[in-house]
């Protein structure tokens, strides 16, 4: 049996995305037990500096590209269970890469070949409507959408699913999740309200440290405090959407 693939994605940067992806990793293979691999896919490298390492040398492309096997990059890291497959700088022109490979599920061919040596795949994923985006809707089982907020919040996930659209392709299940969430603010409160059922992840300077102690919220805060909890209480229900697919 391979592994499931879950993506993190953003229309736009500043969400919280790629905390949420690292988090997220820290509770597949902590909190369930998971073999999980962190799949950085974002050039600007921020899981792979939080997890304590400094990039794939710029051979991050040349993996996407099958020059080299992927499976050589991935690295271990602090964390039990946890491997990861870093990002460098050469991945800022992955959009043009994949025009120029004219392969619409090299992504998903890639994935499917890691998952047969992990239970559950996180991908960080760079923001955007792009080929890029659109290779990782192809290879994902579940997308997590993390959004802040605000009257725009509802339309950030619409303008996902219109890209979507009737395209069978493209047609996997959508996580939105609520990030960055202040209840002291009343503009949350009432966003929060209207669509009371997404998963919530609050505000907290313990996520905010992350980049400063190179390290998930769970290494760094107490299970039982707030922010571990929240990724613990979103991590549950990831899991149960993926077994309900299964």
């Amino acid at each position: 049996m391979t592994g499931k693939t879950i993506a993190v994605y953003s229309l736009k940067g500043g969400v919280g995305k790629t905390t949420l992806a690292v988090n997220l990793a820290w509770a597949a293979a902590s909190l369930s037990s998971r073999r999980t691999l962190l799949w950085d896919l974002d050039g600007q490298a921020a899981a792979t500096y939080i997890l304590g390492h400094d990039g794939a040398g710029r051979k991050a492309q040349a993996a996407i590209r099958r020059d080299l096997d992927p499976a050589k990059l991935i690295a271990p890291t602090a964390t039990d269970r946890l491997s990861l497959l870093p990002a460098d700088e050469s991945l800022r022109g992955l959009d043009v890469e994949f025009h120029e490979l004219d392969k619409k599920k090299r992504l998903a061919k890639i994935a499917g070949d890691l998952a047969r040596g992990y239970d559950r795949i996180l991908i960080d994923c760079p923001p955007g409507l792009s080929d890029t985006s659109e290779q990782i809707l192809r290879a994902a089982d579940l997308v997590i959408v993390p959004v802040i907020p605000s009257p725009l919040a509802r339309r950030a996930l619409d303008a996902i699913e219109e890209h979507m659209g009737g395209r069978k392709a493209l047609r996997v299940p959508l996580l939105p999740v609520f990030s960055m969430v202040d209840r002291r603010r009343g503009l949350h409160r009432a966003t929060l309200a209207k669509t009371p059922d997404w998963p919530v992840i609050p505000m907290a300077s313990a996520y905010e440290r992350m980049t400063e102690a190179r390290a998930p919220i769970g290494a760094i805060a107490g299970r039982k405090s707030a922010p571990v909890a929240a990724v613990a209480a979103l991590w549950q229900a990831i899991e149960k959407r993926l077994a309900t697919k299964s």
